[in-house]
This record gives C-alpha cells, sequence and structure tokens, in this order.
C-alpha cells in the first residue's frame, strides 16, 4: 500500500472518533462569545458615545501597533482559502456526515468570529484606511497560497497546529500593549481571540499525536 492510502486509512480511522474532539474542542454556538459583544451596540443610545470612546482611546497606539492589526485581521479574513484547502486533504470527503468535514465547518464557524469582530473594530477606530484593507484581503482570498504540503494531512495538521499557535501569540501580544495604553476593551477581545487559538492549537495537536499512536 502506498504512503499516500496508508495516510488516508489513518484519517479514515481517526474520523470515527471525531465527535470526541469536536465536544473537547469546540464551544457550542449557543455559549461562545460572538463579535458584538465586544462592540458598541447599534441598537442603544450610547452606541455614539461608545464609537468617540474606541476613536479617542486608539489615537494612544502608534502606527506599527495597528499594521499588526491590519495583518491580524486579514489573517484571519482569509479564511475561505483555509477552509477550502483543508477540505481538499486526502480522507477528508465534503459531505454533511464526513466526521473530517464536520470538523473543519464546525472550527472554520469558529474562526469566523475573529475575523469579523476585528474588521468592525478597525473601522470603527477611525486609524485605518480600509478600503486599502479590503482590497489586501481580497487579493490574498484571489491569489490563494501554498505552503508546499500538497493534500497530504499529515504535513497540512503539522502546519496548522503551528499556524494557530503563531496566531495565538500574535493576538495576546496585541492585548498586551493595547492593555499597557489603558485600551482594555481592545485588550479584553485580542484575548479573548487568544483564547480560541491555543484552544485550536491545542487540537490540531492532538490530531498530530493521534495520527503518530495509529
Amino acid at each position: 500500500m502506498s504512503i499516500k492510502n496508508i495516510r488516508k486509512e489513518v484519517m479514515q480511522t481517526l474520523e470515527k472518533n471525531i465527535d470526541v474532539f469536536v465536544d473537547k474542542f469546540l464551544i457550542p454556538v449557543e455559549e461562545i462569545w460572538q463579535p458584538t459583544d465586544f462592540l458598541p451596540n447599534s441598537q442603544k443610545d450610547t452606541f455614539f458615545e461608545e464609537v468617540l470612546e474606541i476613536r479617542e482611546l486608539s489615537k494612544d497606539l502608534n502606527d506599527d501597533f495597528w499594521v499588526v492589526m491590519i495583518g491580524d485581521m486579514i489573517t484571519e479574513e482569509a479564511l475561505p482559502t483555509y477552509e477550502s484547502w483543508l477540505l481538499d486533504l486526502d480522507g477528508v470527503q465534503q459531505d454533511p456526515d464526513n466526521g473530517w468535514a464536520k470538523w473543519i465547518r464546525a472550527w472554520t464557524a469558529e474562526e469566523n468570529r475573529h475575523g469579523d469582530v476585528l474588521n468592525k473594530y478597525l473601522y470603527l477606530s477611525g486609524r485605518v484606511d480600509m478600503r486599502e484593507v479590503e482590497i489586501s484581503t481580497q487579493h490574498l482570498i484571489s491569489d490563494g497560497f501554498d505552503i508546499g504540503t500538497a493534500t497530504d494531512p499529515y504535513k497540512n495538521f503539522v502546519y496548522t497546529s503551528f499556524q494557530e499557535l503563531a496566531t495565538y501569540v500574535s493576538h495576546n501580544n496585541v492585548a498586551k500593549i493595547a492593555r499597557k495604553n489603558g485600551h482594555n476593551a481592545l485588550a479584553k477581545m485580542s484575548k479573548i481571540i487568544a483564547g480560541d487559538e491555543m484552544r485550536h492549537h491545542i487540537a490540531y495537536s492532538e490530531f498530530v499525536k493521534e495520527i503518530f499512536k495509529i
């Protein structure tokens, strides 16, 4: 049997227990935070005051900080690329009942909140040319990417585990700088996002461990 077929068989074996990973590492939609939890409520009379507060606090953060925030947001907004890439791995089938597809969809749904809240926050801050950011995001998604791992699930899960760790580090550092500058709401938001990324990092690391066990 070829290495490709062996790895595909391992993925099919792990798929049988995917619900365990979903329950352990992902949070039900009804229980997890949503972007509006960290943004001014447009239905309240205090909306404009809250937006002005964000804009005032944002003035104290330097350009380097916003460059990092933009990079974080664009990375998160390229989620369609990551989902389509993972759904093409050996052993993954794009049908509603496939365990891996179920994991990828649920993981994507959690990750989607990150780009959503960062996009809105950057817009409200008044510190960023959002049209240029949107152009960059569209280019990134349109161009796609090639990390040299093809459809090998082993290599791709190793890559993803490190990618999740890298995003954790970035969001966590943003939280530290925001808090240091008195922007506590932004610090809290970034810390929560970092927590999601760490949880996802642990999940993909567990996938890799289980693969090597088999």
